[in-house]
């Protein structure tokens, strides 16, 4: 069965006018109420994630998570992503495990290298490490999830010897799912390592990602799993409203001056008017508008890819409160139960 869920990096409102910055204290008491209203209207997973920089509200997913797991009973609530390469898996699995005590096994860890680098100086760690990084934390983080006692060495941690970790999850080892972008390297990892994988796609044509998913699935039965037991999902910017034209005129400002914010430390034109309306179009990879906007074409990437789980990203520029708790109102009370009842008519 599909799962459909939402995740959020926690933007913070920037005037465009003035440039003042929401305070992070008033973003996190959105985003509770965002949360519990989620659990409210039967969304089926929540995902926070882990940024560093002054437009965003939250350094740690777990803490935010463990406030939400106090106002939810059924939602699950994972991370979006954890930045591993720059955390200490140790740590990390005995923040998760905490969080799924609390939570009475609601509880998952989504790894990811993170499309920001400012963890890394943060931290200690040296980015000419990037990629070894990454495979180093992430196979230790597995064998922490399977093992209670761990014998354990590598380049960037002390070893560990003979080593309980605490506490365990309530069924023992928690759901491990990795963030991947556009590098068949960690679609392959992935795949060796049995772990489900979460695919970013937050630009151009989505149809372009279908070799990826080919070679996740050839990977995975390659590697000896079942084929029954794959889960792939889509992470994509999302929002929704009452009338479809009003929401995407309302939303392109704010999705636009984020984009930009982002782009002009990393060299990107402008973002225009005809990227955001491509985007919107059955070939692009924005899903904003209304109930059947969003139905459409969820239904339409679920069938492309042969998804398990779909995330939808819907605080990118941080829209007005209001605004997302009616988004994410339609999303559980219409979308998700229209997008599961068409497939399950067509099985």
């Amino acid at each position: 069965m599909i799962e459909l869920g939402i995740g959020m990096f926690g933007d913070v409102q920037i005037d465009p006018k003035t440039g003042n910055i929401q305070p992070a204290a008033a973003r996190m008491q959105e985003i509770i109420e965002e949360v519990k209203l989620m659990d409210q209207v039967g969304v089926d997973f929540f995902g926070m994630g882990e940024h560093h920089r002054e437009d965003y509200a939250v350094s740690a997913p777990e803490i935010m998570l463990a406030a939400a797991a106090t106002v939810t009973k059924n939602i699950k609530l994972g991370s979006a992503v954890s930045v591993l390469s720059s955390a200490d898996p140790v740590k990390l699995f005995q923040d998760f495990s905490s969080l799924d005590i609390l939570s009475d096994g609601r509880a998952e860890i989504m790894a990811g290298r993170g499309s920001f680098i400012e963890s890394f100086p943060l931290f200690g760690y040296d980015l000419k490490d990037y990629a070894e990084l990454f495979d180093e934390k992430l196979e230790l983080l597995t064998r922490l999830n399977k093992q209670d006692t761990i014998t354990w060495s590598g380049r960037f941690r002390k070893p560990l010897v003979n080593q309980q970790i605490f506490p365990r999850p309530v069924r023992g080892s928690l759901p491990i799912w990795v963030a991947v972008g556009g590098t068949t390297s960690s679609v392959v990892r992935a795949a060796r390592l049995g772990l489900p994988v979460m695919f970013a796609i937050i630009g151009g044509a989505p149809e372009n990602f279908k070799p990826l998913f080919e070679l996740y699935r050839q990977s995975w039965v390659d590697n000896g799993h079942a084929i029954g037991d794959l889960q792939v999902g889509v992470h994509m910017h999302s929002f929704f409203g009452d009338d479809g034209q009003a929401t995407a005129d309302k939303y392109y400002p704010i999705y636009g001056g984020q984009m930009n914010r982002i782009g002009a430390s990393r060299g990107w034109p402008a973002y225009q008017r005809s990227q955001f309306d491509f985007g919107r179009s059955i070939h692009g990879h924005l899903i904003v508008g209304d109930v059947n906007h969003a139905i459409e074409k969820i239904l339409h990437f679920i069938e492309m890819f042969g998804l398990t789980r779909f995330s939808a990203h819907m605080d990118v520029g941080s829209p007005d409160h209001k605004d997302m708790m009616r988004a994410i109102e339609l999303y559980g009370t219409q979308v998700i139960p229209k997008v599961k009842e068409a497939l399950e008519k067509g099985k």
